[in-house]
């Protein structure tokens, strides 16, 4: 029998630790789906900075493994490894306080030298771990340096280590000046020529030219990004596409599921549906809304941003207001489109309410309660919102891009599990909900049918953990 394939997954965050996003929960649900897969075949670990956000709340369960120190260019930094075993994955974790012990993970003036250190560190890692990875996973800019380093610095050392990157989201490429090639990347002139295009340092483009494979995380998004849809990045990915491959991603149906979900009112399933009013009489009282059956109770939960698609909410917000409907929002984002969620909250009291925070027990009866979840992004490269919202049979309607054309099929075209539109466009989004409308008021059977279409869609992490483990086994093969 073959010994396990030895994986490492080099993230910058991950649930439960800590989690901005989409790669937080994928990166922790992925690790734990490989090993649920095949407990045997996969020896899966994962390497993360030590935050402040959640270092004192794991303090007792950390096992200090030793300190070292990190050569990064001339800095000799100081390099705490912890291990912690989160149910059947270890995770390991870089502690220095200098870089680390902030209140939010990222957004600061010297995130390239953070993040430099994190990815030098992960060799550290392996070396005190005795852990020698067949395979290294790198997710986005963050780590893109790991795959770097493992054909420049490390290449001697780690000969037969093959690396994975994946984009999550390629609008964010880790771009530096050039000037600090050497003085943070720690790397010599004559490996310019990988990180450097459009005259700075672009460390996403050097992770895909240096990585054995790369993913992203919807079929669909992979094609986008090769034609017109990787700001700027279209040619140096088309000249990779032999290792590119696009994998949706899943989500955990034990934390999502309504059947069994703590955090919601009433239990129920595809099966005994009524258990949702339930849910959604506790949410409008919740939100301070009225106890209205029959109003179609529509939610956005979202980074308030333009991608996300907020301009074609605002733009048709008082026709929507004008419809037989109730508006819910959580999320944070932009200061403008927070203004105007919360104007119109304090104009139509009875029609709109907003909670301008995330908060994933809040989310949980958000996804129990409501009728339809709205997701009309311009780019969305997978999108778990409208998976969620499926497990909990919240009606999704979405515009077709990326990861969202992958998982929603139009009902209105046959047998589908949501509403799709095409274009992005203001009066394709406001017919599609008028539609949606009418259909909940006045075809009940239909609408039922519909949820229990979205509910009984597939989107739990066993196909795509298949997809990883080919991928893993083949550069361990190779």
């Amino acid at each position: 029998m073959k010994s396990a394939v030895k994986i490492l997954f080099t993230v910058s965050e991950a649930v439960p630790f800590h989690t901005t996003g989409g790669m937080g929960q994928v990166s922790g649900a992925l690790t734990r789906a490989l090993k649920k897969l095949h407990p045997r075949k996969y020896d899966v670990r994962m390497v993360m900075p030590l935050y402040a956000s959640f270092r004192e709340q794991y303090a007792s369960e950390l096992k200090f493994i030793g300190e070292t120190t990190v050569q990064l260019a001339w800095r000799e930094q100081y390099c705490g490894i912890f291990e912690y075993k989160h149910g059947n994955v270890i995770c390991y974790f870089i502690d220095n306080l200098h870089y680390f012990d902030r209140p939010c993970a990222y957004g600061h003036h010297d995130d390239g030298e953070r993040f430099a250190f994190f990815s030098k560190a992960v060799y550290s890692v392996i070396e005190m771990a005795n852990f020698t990875p067949d395979v290294i996973h790198a997710h986005d800019w963050q780590s893109a340096l790991v795959p770097i380093y493992a054909k420049t610095r490390f290449a001697d050392r780690y000969p037969d280590v093959r690396t994975v990157f994946t984009i999550h989201n390629l609008e964010y490429q880790g771009k530096f000046s050039k000037d600090i090639l050497f003085d943070v990347f720690d790397l010599r002139e004559e490996e310019a020529q990988i990180v450097e295009y459009d005259n700075c340092i672009n460390l996403i483009k050097g992770a895909i030219i240096c990585s054995d494979k790369i993913t992203t995380v919807s079929p669909t998004y992979a094609e986008e990004i090769q034609n017109g849809g990787g700001f700027g990045l279209e040619a140096i990915l088309r000249e990779n596409t032999f290792k590119l491959s696009g994998i949706i991603n899943g989500i955990d149906y034990e934390v999502y599921n309504p059947e069994t979900d703590p955090l919601i009112e009433k239990n129920y399933n595809a099966d005994a549906l009524e258990g949702k009013m339930a849910n959604k009489m506790k949410l409008q009282t919740l939100f301070g809304l009225p106890k209205s059956p029959q109003s179609m109770l529509i939610c956005v939960v979202s980074r308030l941003v333009s991608h996300k698609g907020m301009d074609l909410i605002t733009h048709r917000m008082n026709e929507l207001l004008n419809l037989d409907i109730q508006f819910l929002l959580l999320g944070t984002g932009d200061h403008a489109y927070e203004l105007f969620f919360t104007e119109k909250a304090l104009e139509y009291p009875d029609k709109v309410a907003v909670n301008l925070t995330f908060n994933p027990e809040l989310a949980a009866m958000v996804y129990a309660g409501a009728d339809v979840v709205l997701m009309p992004s311009h780019s969305e490269p997978c999108g778990l919102v409208q998976m969620i919202a499926c497990r909990y049979g919240t009606v999704p309607i979405v515009r077709k891009i990326g990861g969202l054309s992958d998982t929603i099929r139009d009902c209105r075209a046959g047998d589908g599990n949501g509403f799709v539109f095409d274009e992005y466009n203001a009066d394709l989004l406001l017919d599609t909900i008028v539609q949606a409308l009418e259909l909940y008021k006045y075809r009940e059977e239909d609408w039922q049918n519909l949820m229990q279409q979205a509910m009984n869609s597939d989107f739990s992490w066993g196909i795509s953990a298949k997809a990883y483990g080919a991928i893993y086994e083949g550069l361990r093969r190779a």
